[in-house]
């Protein structure tokens, strides 16, 4: 996995689309129903930049955000410097995970476990969250399925024309065991010497997608005990068609 160097830079433009307010209400409203700790400590694991750490502390919890991009991190602490929040944030590989104590409720939004380079890879991570999760703590994430790999996202090709940046996302399945998508993005952007050059960097990267029943084994051995299954941004279960599922877990006492 790389490093997400050229893609912090343009990552807030390109996710512009995200209400990130919308979605720390919808954990919200999962962390509730369950029951779990608002007074307790929330990692946000592979929090990106920031923006749903950010949300998540305005709605009175206490952030810990992880990511294992030093350019991403740093984008989160500029919002940090700017808003005044409490967030603490940390460079860790989510695999490698390694707390100071028990965390009360994790949440891993936007497919980030879908980055990981493999199997084993998924299954370590969601061992590690098991490992600093307090007895009765919960684990809420989204995923994305092997349907929205071969469907929608396949072999596509898309083209963002933004006022900051000029991007080509180039997405090529591969069709193995992993349905893995490869992702090719290249950047351009205008140049402060001559407004009519640009300088073009890029960025590579694959996402990997499994079966729910794959989810759920990995979740069951880790010491979780799984609670629901929802439709990306919805209350109601996902279908063959669903491009994107949330687990919410509980680890077993």
């Amino acid at each position: 996995m790389s490093g997400y160097s050229a893609f912090s830079r343009y990552y807030d433009v390109l996710t512009e689309n995200i209400d990130y307010r919308a979605r720390a209400e919808y954990f919200e409203k999962i962390i509730r129903r369950f029951g779990g700790k608002k007074d307790g400590i929330l990692l946000d694991l592979a929090c990106g930049t920031g923006s749903l750490s950010e949300e998540m502390a305005r709605l009175g919890y206490d952030v810990i955000g992880v990511d294992s991009s030093e350019e991403m991190l740093s984008m989160a602490l500029d919002k940090k410097f700017e808003s005044g929040l409490p967030i603490q944030y940390l460079c860790q590989d989510m695999t490698r995970l390694d707390m100071f104590g028990t965390i009360d409720v994790t949440i891993c939004a936007l497919d980030s476990l879908n980055h990981l380079e493999s199997l084993s890879d998924i299954k370590l991570a969601i061992e590690k969250v098991s490992l600093f999760c307090e007895p009765g703590g919960l684990f809420i994430f989204d995923m994305n399925t092997p349907y929205k790999h071969k469907n929608i996202l396949a072999d596509k090709t898309y083209v963002y024309d933004m006022e900051e940046v000029f991007c080509v996302w180039q997405n090529e399945y591969t069709g193995d065991s992993d349905n893995r998508v490869n992702i090719y993005l290249d950047f351009f952007e205008k140049t402060e010497a001559k407004k009519e050059l640009y300088s073009r960097s890029g960025e590579d990267f694959s996402e990997i997608a499994f079966d729910s029943q794959i989810i759920e084994d990995i979740l069951a051995d880790a010491g979780f005990e799984l609670l629901a299954e929802y439709d990306y941004d919805s209350d109601g279960p996902p279908s063959e068609n669903s491009e994107k599922i949330v687990y919410a877990a509980k680890k077993k006492k």
